[in-house]
C-alpha cells in the first residue's frame, strides 16, 4: 500500500510541475500576444482596430488576423524549443521582430501600396500581408531551435 502512496504522491508531484510551467509559459504568450497588438498595430500606417470595427473592412480583418496568427504560431515553436523561462522570452521578443520586418519588407518592397490597398478593403492585400505573416511565423517556428 505504502508503494502505491509513493507513485501517486510523485505523479501528482510531476503534474503540479507540469501544471506550473504550463501557467507560466501560457501567461507569459498572452503577454506577448498583447504586446504584439499594441506594438504592431502603432507600426501600421491605419488603424486596423478602427477599420474592422467601423468600417467591417475584410483586407485589414484578414491581415491582422494573419499577422496574429503568424507570431502565435512563431512563439509555440519558441515554447516547445525553449531551455527556460527567459530562453522562451528572448525568443518571443525574437519573433516580433521577425514580424514587424516581415511587414516592412511587404510594405516597402514587395508590395509598396499594400496599406493603401488594404485601407480601400482590397482583399487580395489582405490575403497576402496574412500570407507573408503566417509564412514568417512557420519558418520562425521551424528555426527555433537547439
Amino acid at each position: 500500500m505504502g508503494s502505491y502512496k509513493g507513485k501517486l504522491m510523485s505523479v501528482l508531484s510531476g503534474l503540479l510541475a507540469g501544471f506550473t510551467n504550463f501557467l507560466l509559459y501560457f501567461s507569459l504568450s498572452i503577454a506577448f500576444v498583447l504586446a504584439f497588438k499594441f506594438i504592431y498595430v502603432r507600426l501600421t500606417p491605419y488603424d486596423e482596430w478602427k477599420l474592422i470595427k467601423e468600417h467591417s473592412n475584410t483586407a485589414a480583418a484578414i491581415a491582422l488576423s494573419g499577422a496574429f496568427l503568424g507570431y502565435c504560431i512563431a512563439i509555440s515553436g519558441a515554447a516547445k524549443n525553449a531551455i527556460s523561462l527567459v530562453d522562451f522570452a528572448v525568443w518571443g521578443v525574437v519573433a516580433m521582430c521577425a514580424q514587424v520586418i516581415a511587414f516592412a519588407i511587404v510594405r516597402f518592397v514587395l508590395v509598396p501600396r499594400i496599406t493603401e490597398r488594404i485601407e480601400r478593403d482590397e482583399i487580395p492585400a489582405g490575403i497576402i500581408s496574412a500570407t507573408v505573416s503566417i509564412s514568417v511565423g512557420v519558418l520562425n517556428a521551424a528555426c527555433m531551435s537547439y
